[in-house]
């Protein structure tokens, strides 16, 4: 029986939180189902912002149904502003999965990159181009949040999926794929 699994990753931020929801089969396939960002108006007071943010995201979540969830895993930054509307806007989507018994997965910026990319420091071009070429996208998908999200959903299903590192099939597996899973393997030596 084929599982197809949907994800919905989150990548959150107080003036435009970026969304992307992706279905994604046993052999890791991926198939975009929709990407955007829930935006708040910066001249708003916090509490209507996230009010914006946290109803938008649910209403997502209502429409797509999404077996899972995945957010972006809030670092320290150096503008304690954005940290907190990050962090914020971070605890609305981990409501809002609890409320519907939505697993979730953090996902830091660093895994999403090689998991996507093969390189734990690529840029954001570098992260969209690859977007792109998982989901078969003619162009790189706009705005960078939007990207971001669905590279946050796709290392999800991905990750969430892995094969046990001493039994996976190499040769099944994307560039992405088995260079996340050599740096896994050097991990557990």
């Amino acid at each position: 029986m084929t599982v197809t699994v949907r994800v919905l990753g989150i990548d959150p931020g107080l003036t435009r939180c970026g969304v992307g929801v992706v279905d994604v089969e046993p052999d890791r396939r991926v198939t975009l189902v929709y990407y955007g960002v829930v935006a708040s108006s910066a001249t708003a007071p916090i509490e209507e912002r996230l009010h914006t943010v946290g109803v938008g995201i649910e209403a997502l979540i209502d429409e797509h149904a999404p077996h899972a969830m995945a957010v972006e895993r809030v670092f320290a930054q150096h503008n304690l502003r954005t940290v907190m509307g990050t962090a914020q806007v971070s605890g609305l989507a981990l409501r809002a999965a609890a409320a519907r018994s939505i697993p979730v997965g953090l996902r830091t910026p660093s895994e999403v990159k090689a998991a996507i990319t093969g390189y734990g420091a690529a840029d954001k071009k570098q992260v969209q181009t690859m977007v792109a070429r998982v989901l078969r996208l003619a162009e790189p998908p706009q705005p960078a949040d939007a990207a971001d999200a669905l590279a946050i959903a796709i290392c999800h299903a991905w990750r969430a999926s892995a094969p046990d590192s001493r039994t996976a099939d190499i040769a099944r597996l994307t560039p992405a794929q088995r260079a996340w899973l050599a740096a896994e393997r050097g991990t557990k030596r």
